[in-house]
C-alpha cells in the first residue's frame, strides 16, 4: 500500500504534518477529516532509491526496542488496542527499517496473528526470549506487565554488556596502539640508525644487533606477516565458527586469570536476569531454560543450562545440576536451592542477578586498575628497549673515544 506526505490544520489551527498508508489521495483526506485535521496538502512519498539495498539501511538497535516496549507497555496500560498502539509507533517511528517492520507486524496482527508470532518474523529484532514473554503475556492478559519488564530486562542486560565492553576494550586498543608504534619504530627509524651505524666500521652490541636484523625482517617481509595475520583471524574465525572450536575456546575463557573470574559473573548475572525475568512472567520452567540456553553467549554455560533442563526433565531440582556443573558458584546453586524449597524462586533469581551486577561492577573496576599499570610498564619495556639498543653503539664509542 503506498505511502501519502500530508499536512494539515488541526482544531486549533496549528499545522500539522506526517505520513500515513492509504490506497488513494481521497482515503488519506477522509481520515485526516475524521481526526479532525482539515487537510491543506497531500501527496504521494517519493520512493526510496536505495530502499532495497540492506546495508544502507539504518540498522533496528536494542535502544529502539527497549523505547519500543516502554512506549507499547504505557498505551496498552492506557487502554488502548494492540493494533492502534502499533499503528502509533509506526506513525511516530524515525527508524525507516524499524518503521517498516511496524507496519508489517501490524498487518499481521490485521491478519489474524497473534502479537507473538508477528514478532517471531523478526529474529534479529525480538529473540526467543521477547517473544515468548510476550506470548505468556498475551495468554495471561498481562502483557503491558510483561513489556515493562522486558524493557527493565533488556536496559539491564545492554548496561552489563557495555561494562564489559568497556574493560575489554582498554587493553585491546593500548595493545594495538602498541604493535602500531613498534612497527613504524622498526620500519622507519632503526633503518636510520643502521646506516649511520654501518659507516663506524665497529662490531654493534648484541642487544643492537638483534633488534636491527628484527627491523630488517620486519621491513622486507612486511607484506607476508600481513598475510599470515589476516589468514591466522580467518582460520580462527572458521574454527571458532564450529561446535567443537566454539566449546575449546569458550572454557579456555572463562579458565582465564583475571578476565574468565569476570565472564564468569556476567554469565551468572545474566542467567539469574533472564531465568528470573521469564519464570515471574509465567514462562514454563523447561521452554525459560531451553531460550535461557540459546541466549547464554557461552558454550560452555550453554551446555550446563541444558544438563540443569535434562536433569529438571528427570524430576530433580535445579540446584544439584547447576552445581555439578562446575560453572556456577556453590552459594548461588544454595541460594536456588532455597528459592526452589520456599517457592519464591524468580525473586530468589533477581536478587542473585542485582549481587552479580555490583560484583560486575567491582570485577570490571579491579580489571582495569590492574591492565593500567601492566600496560604502562609494557610499553616502557618495548619502546625503552628500542631506543635504548639504538643507544648502546654510541656509548660505546663514546667510551672507546674516552
Amino acid at each position: 500500500m503506498p505511502v501519502f506526505l500530508w499536512e494539515g490544520k488541526n482544531r486549533k489551527n496549528e499545522i500539522v504534518k506526517g505520513d500515513m498508508e492509504a490506497a488513494s489521495v481521497l482515503v488519506v483526506k477522509n481520515n485526516l477529516r475524521r481526526m479532525r485535521i482539515e487537510p491543506v496538502k497531500v501527496k504521494k512519498k517519493p520512493k526510496d532509491l536505495f530502499e532495497n539495498v540492506s546495508f544502507l539501511q539504518p540498522r533496528v538497535t536494542q535502544k529502539d526496542v527497549i523505547l519500543f516496549a516502554r512506549q507499547f507497555s504505557t498505551m496498552i496500560d492506557a487502554g488502548l488496542p494492540i493494533i492502534q498502539c502499533l499503528d502509533i509507533l509506526h506513525s511516530q517511528q524515525e527508524n525507516k527499517t524499524f518503521k517498516k517492520m511496524l507496519r508489517k507486524i501490524k498487518e499481521s496482527v490485521e491478519g489474524g496473528m497473534t502479537l507473538a508470532e508477528a514478532l517471531k518474523k523478526y529474529p534479529k529484532e525480538f529473540d526467543d526470549l521477547f517473544v515468548n514473554m510476550v506470548a505468556a503475556g498475551e495468554a495471561g492478559g498481562i502483557l503491558d506487565v510483561i513489556l515493562r519488564r522486558l524493557a527493565a530486562y533488556l536496559e539491564k542486560a545492554a548496561k552489563l554488556k557495555s561494562k564489559v565492553k568497556g574493560a575489554l576494550t582498554y587493553p585491546i586498543v593500548v595493545m594495538i596502539i602498541a604493535v602500531l608504534v613498534v612497527a613504524v619504530i622498526l620500519v622507519f627509524v632503526i633503518p636510520v640508525f643502521e646506516e649511520m651505524f654501518s659507516d663506524f666500521g665497529a662490531d654493534l652490541p648484541a642487544f643492537t644487533q638483534f633488534v636491527m636484523n628484527l627491523s630488517y625482517i620486519v621491513k622486507s617481509k612486511i607484506h607476508y606477516l600481513i598475510g599470515a595475520l589476516v589468514l591466522f583471524i580467518f582460520a580462527f574465525k572458521r574454527f571458532y565458527n564450529t561446535e567443537r572450536g566454539r566449546i575449546l575456546v569458550d572454557n579456555m575463557m572463562l579458565r582465564l586469570p583475571v578476565i574468565g573470574m569476570l565472564l564468569r559473573k556476567v554469565a551468572v548475572a545474566r542467567f539469574s536476569r533472564t531465568m528470573g525475568t521469564m519464570l515471574g512472567s509465567g514462562v514454563a520452567i523447561l521452554e525459560a531454560l531451553d531460550i535461557v540456553g540459546k541466549t547464554a553467549g557461552n558454550k560452555t554455560v550453554e551446555r550446563a543450562v541444558y544438563k540443569v533442563r535434562a536433569g529438571i526433565a528427570e524430576g530433580r531440582t535445579m540446584a544439584a545440576p547447576l552445581l555439578e556443573s562446575g560453572v556456577f558458584p556453590p552459594m548461588v546453586c544454595q541460594m536456588i536451592s532455597v528459592g526452589e524449597s520456599t517457592g519464591a524462586l524468580d525473586a530468589m533469581l533477581g536478587k542473585i542477578a542485582d549481587f552479580y551486577d555490583e560484583e560486575v561492577d567491582q570485577a570490571v573496576e579491579n580489571l582495569t586498575s590492574l591492565i593500567e599499570p601492566f600496560m604502562l610498564v609494557f610499553l616502557g619495556v618495548v619502546v625503552g628497549g628500542l631506543v635504548i639498543s639504538m643507544y648502546l653503539p654510541i656509548f660505546k664509542m663514546a667510551g672507546a673515544i674516552k
